[in-house]
């Protein structure tokens, strides 16, 4: 993700995603019964996230009041296929803390830009871009790891001092398979510690992370990609 110069029409669409998320959190809020953190699955067994025919569970916070299916398909075989646009994110309904997150991507044509966001909290966004700490999926950055909005976590960024997007880059050389092949994030969130593997190369670790918990999502970020077998994992 690049950073760049707000214009007129980001400041509407971040003024849009803002009251829209805003409308989102106090659901959140009402609902924490529901909150899968706190129910159903127990720990240890793996949980579909998709369920391989509709987006229950999820939510399209994009600026506009739009369903997942206005930018996201099931496939046969329940893979997931995202346009790309508009710019915003798909985030769960539910929240999560302890767990170990797995998610393979492709890019079916030219490879672009996405992410997946982890810990999404209420609070001021960035842009179109929700509190969260996003684990990188970016041709050729598969791995870094960006805090968005005012996410917080220990380690020094490797980008330079005042730069934008603050970056902490991965730290292994480039595990990214070529386009067209499926790549595999494993994730682990732990009391505030995120690790990240991808195609099985550790790759990035944080401590101390601010929030420590939160929705789940998939960034638009203007190219298509695809998603499947993403999987999560509940941690005592």
């Amino acid at each position: 993700m690049a950073g760049y110069r707000k214009s007129g029409k980001q400041v509407v669409l971040a003024t849009a995603m803002l009251v829209a998320w805003a409308g989102a959190s106090a659901g959140m809020e009402a609902d924490r019964g529901a909150d899968r953190d706190a129910a159903t699955h127990a720990a240890g067994k793996p949980e579909a996230l998709f369920n391989g025919r509709d987006f229950q569970g999820w939510e399209l916070l994009a600026g506009k009041d739009m369903s997942p299916e206005g930018a996201f398909t099931v496939l046969a075989g329940g893979v997931i296929a995202s346009s790309g646009q508009p710019s915003g994110f798909l985030a769960t309904t539910a929240s999560y803390r302890n767990y170990r997150l797995h998610v393979e991507w492709r890019w079916p044509g030219k490879p672009g830009n996405g992410g997946v966001l982890l810990h999404i909290s209420p609070g001021p966004m960035d842009r179109v871009w929700p509190l969260s700490l996003q684990v990188q999926t970016k041709h050729g950055s598969s791995g870094d790891l960006l805090p968005m909005s005012s996410y917080a976590f220990t380690e020094a960024p490797t980008s330079a001092p005042g730069a934008q997007p603050v970056i902490k880059a991965h730290t292994a050389p480039d595990s990214e398979l070529p386009a067209g092949e499926w790549n595999s994030a494993d994730i682990v969130s732990r009391d505030g510690v995120v690790e990240v593997s991808i195609n099985g190369v550790p790759q990035n670790r944080i401590s101390q992370g601010k929030p420590d918990s939160g929705r789940i999502g998939f960034q638009l970020e203007g190219a298509p990609y695809e998603l499947r077998n993403v999987q999560l994992e509940r941690l005592e």
